[in-house]
């Protein structure tokens, strides 16, 4: 095993800011797009999705840039457009911060400009196939790597994809809770619940998607020989980042937030009950789905490390 870590906190938290943000923005877009059973909160919700995701994924490409060393060589990215894993992902997270601080700054225009609705819209399509190519490239970027076993995995991607989407409905739903102020209207308060509810069950979907996916991650890693096969052991128990993975990822990141929300949402699903939450319930939930990616980012990227080719 090699123990000196070449890609540390900037990487790691480049990796959970630039999904977080992605999946934030594509949530909005989602919920704009679709908007059925949001009502007339649904303009709310994907206005706090489209506020929010753009500064996560500038912040973590800014320390993905100095991280480099020499910010100004990544402009030479800009000169060739090829199939290379960084050529593709410098378009796409280029692209996707125009595009959603456009998307964000739609959201700020005063409601009597009726021209505003459609370029929200329009922007909404853009914004969702880039939402989705960020937060899979943040996977691709590790991915694409042979000389790191534990991530040259089909699978890692679509993990990654699931995370972000899940951390970008917690951050939306975490600043719900703490921004949103109490409706005049009794209806449109129901409705602001109700939406909190579909977010709610929402994650809990995308969390036991999450699950699944890390079974099959696993799976695949130990049904591989050789090399991969040696590396996955490092998050199996026993190994070096056991604990994190299976304590910080699967337990709290995971399995914590997402009984607490089928404990939310099941009486409204069964018996059409209204849904209701404590303050500090809605806020420490997503607190939880958030520190869980940063854990799963934080585990793949320091396993990868630490392990190595070992042959067949």
């Amino acid at each position: 095993m090699a123990n000196e870590l070449t890609w540390g906190l900037p990487v790691i938290l480049y990796l959970f800011l630039a999904g977080t943000g992605a999946g934030a923005v594509t949530v909005s877009a989602s919920v704009l797009l679709r908007g059925g059973g949001f009502g007339r909160s649904r303009m709310e919700v994907a206005r706090y999705g489209a506020l929010i995701g753009p500064l996560p994924v500038i912040i973590g490409t800014a320390l993905i840039t100095l991280e480099l060393g020499a910010p100004f060589r990544v402009l030479n990215l800009f000169k060739v457009i090829n199939l290379s894993p960084m050529s593709v992902g410098t378009w796409f997270l280029a692209s996707f911060i125009v595009f959603s601080l456009a998307y964000a700054a739609a959201f700020l225009v005063p409601a009597r400009h009726a021209w505003a609705a459609p370029l929200r819209t329009a922007l909404a399509w853009v914004c969702l196939p880039f939402g989705i190519g960020v937060a899979v490239y943040t996977g691709i970027l590790l991915g694409a790597m042979p000389s790191r076993p534990l991530w040259n995995s089909p699978i890692i991607a679509f993990l990654f994809l699931m995370s972000a989407l899940s951390t970008g409905t917690a951050i939306i739903l975490l600043f719900m809770a703490l921004f949103r102020r109490q409706a005049a209207d009794e209806t449109l308060e129901s409705e602001f619940d109700n939406s909190s509810y579909l977010l709610t069950a929402s994650d809990a979907i995308l969390l036991a998607a999450e699950l699944c996916v890390i079974f099959l991650f696993i799976m695949f890693a130990h049904l591989t020989i050789g090399s991969t096969k040696e590396a996955v052991r490092v998050i199996l128990p026993g190994g070096e980042m056991s604990a994190p993975f299976w304590w910080g990822v699967v337990a709290a990141g995971i399995l914590v937030p997402f009984a607490i929300e089928i404990l939310l949402i099941t009486p409204k699903l069964l018996y059409s009950a209204e849904y209701r939450a404590q303050r500090g319930i809605e806020v420490a939930v997503p607190v939880l789905v958030l520190t869980g990616g940063f854990a799963l980012r934080y585990v793949i990227v320091v396993a990868g490390q630490i392990t190595g080719p070992v042959g067949l």
